[in-house]
């Protein structure tokens, strides 16, 4: 293994995207970043180099702190990369932000009786209206 790795790579063997497919699309429509720069899927990164990644609606900015070429298991993906502060405290203000966000009754777990079902329907009309 080289001193630099293919970024389509080594996203898909730090675990950020399933497959290498996903890896290349989420690369060539402009979700990744390297030092700042848009990258296409055959840049190559360094140890120490920055990372900028949109996973959904998760951004992630890690620096690269070690190389892969293949997936391997979850431990040694972690391995590869240090997620910044900055970035930390985004994806935690994110988090709470979805759960305030969360729609009336999301909280109520599995499937809702009859009963249940048309009090909340109740409800969540009532909410709309309020809002008109």
């Amino acid at each position: 293994m080289g001193d630099r790795v293919r970024i389509d790579r080594w996203l898909w063997a730090a675990r950020f995207f399933k497959t290498r497919t996903a890896a290349i699309e989420a690369v060539s429509s402009g979700h990744v970043r390297v030092n700042g720069v848009r990258a296409k899927p055959a840049r190559q990164v360094g140890i120490s180099d920055t990372v900028d990644v949109s996973v959904g609606q998760v951004e992630r900015t890690v620096v690269v702190a070690g190389l892969a070429e293949r997936r391997g298991p979850a431990a040694i993906a972690a391995t590869l990369y240090a997620e910044t502060p900055e970035s930390i405290a985004n994806s935690e203000q994110a988090v709470r932000e979805r759960r305030l966000a969360r729609p009336l009754g999301a909280d109520l777990g599995s499937r809702p009786t009859k009963q249940a079902r048309r009090r909340l329907d109740a409800l969540r009309r009532s909410e709309r209206d309020r809002r008109r």
